[in-house]
């Protein structure tokens, strides 16, 4: 779909200068400061200063650009959902989930020229207990890491991958309890629940190589207790986009409203870390939110 209307206005970068990587964010930092006659730039510390940014600037833009890592693209997207405005990422992060699955890149001049063409793709944003996802949620080992990963004083990707390796050795089973509408579909212990709108966490690791945006479903992918020796062979599956392919693996498609009962609460949104009660609502928007299309997006067509 494309708009002349829309292009008459320069997309507004959304940029979180301390999120992702620091040096590479500090050099794009510059370029974006060089190139800024071709659109507007604000920075962003906090969900509460992105958006009160896309509320003072809703009628001056129809693009939005989320510049950072994967926390500010959930930041920015989750303010734009039913708003009929475009979303774009120039992704400054380490893991960059949502940028890979729709071929946004680090390339400025890139970014720009899929600005002008202004061609979009609606895709679907899960809803859980009123929180929005638009990549991977999960309760289990991610989850776990993810709560300990916030509290941990240090940053980056090796205190990540050691604190996943801990989280691995130490973990214990949780009994799970999903409905699919009315019926129940799942009742037994598990390692893993994970709740896919895209394929992947990022990094290309791809936890539900099925999964598509803009489907009306809600992927489920359940990872049962197996013998830790066999750690290194689901990594290797994970990043070769054939985690299905392990009888300790569980796919389930749905376009119902789904309910999971748990003994764990902690879960993540995104990568962020969230508490519940121990029982999750999942609902699907259908269509909620306007992707720009990139020329490198090979995930789907846009409409």
């Amino acid at each position: 779909m494309k708009s002349k209307e829309k292009n008459q206005k320069k997309p507004l970068i959304i940029i979180n200068p301390y999120s992702g990587i620091v040096p590479v964010n500090y050099i794009v930092s510059l370029g974006l400061v060089i190139l800024k006659e071709d659109f507007s730039i604000v920075k962003s510390l906090s969900k509460d200063d992105t958006e009160e940014i896309i509320n003072q600037n809703s009628e001056k833009h129809d693009i939005f650009i989320a510049a950072g890592g994967d926390g500010t693209v959930h930041s920015v997207a989750s303010q734009l959902v039913n708003t009929g405005k475009i979303f774009g990422v120039l992704p400054l992060g380490s893991g960059n989930g949502f940028a890979k699955e729709f071929g946004f890149n680090i390339n400025v001049n890139s970014l720009m020229s899929d600005v002008k063409k202004a061609e979009v793709m609606p895709i679907d944003i899960i809803e859980l207990n009123g929180h929005l996802c638009l990549n991977v949620a999960g309760i289990g080992l991610d989850s776990i890491v993810a709560h300990s990963f916030n509290d941990l004083k240090l940053r980056g990707v090796f205190p990540y991958i050691w604190l996943t390796l801990k989280t691995f050795i130490q973990l214990k089973p949780f009994h799970v309890t999903i409905w699919s509408g009315d019926e129940k579909i799942v009742s037994e212990d598990l390692f893993v629940v994970t709740i896919a709108n895209t394929r992947q966490f990022g990094n290309n690791a791809f936890i539900a190589p099925n999964a598509k945006p803009n489907d009306g479903i809600i992927d489920l992918v359940l990872i049962k207790p197996f013998p830790k020796m066999f750690g290194p062979i689901f990594v290797f599956r994970l990043f070769t986009k054939r985690i299905s392919k392990s009888k300790y693996v569980k796919q389930i498609k749905t376009d119902k409203e789904v309910v999971i009962e748990t003994s764990e609460t902690r879960m993540h949104i995104d990568g962020e870390p969230v508490k519940t009660g121990g029982r999750i609502v999942v609902k699907i928007k259908r269509e909620a939110l306007n992707v720009l299309k990139t020329s490198r997006n090979k995930l789907v067509k846009s409409k």
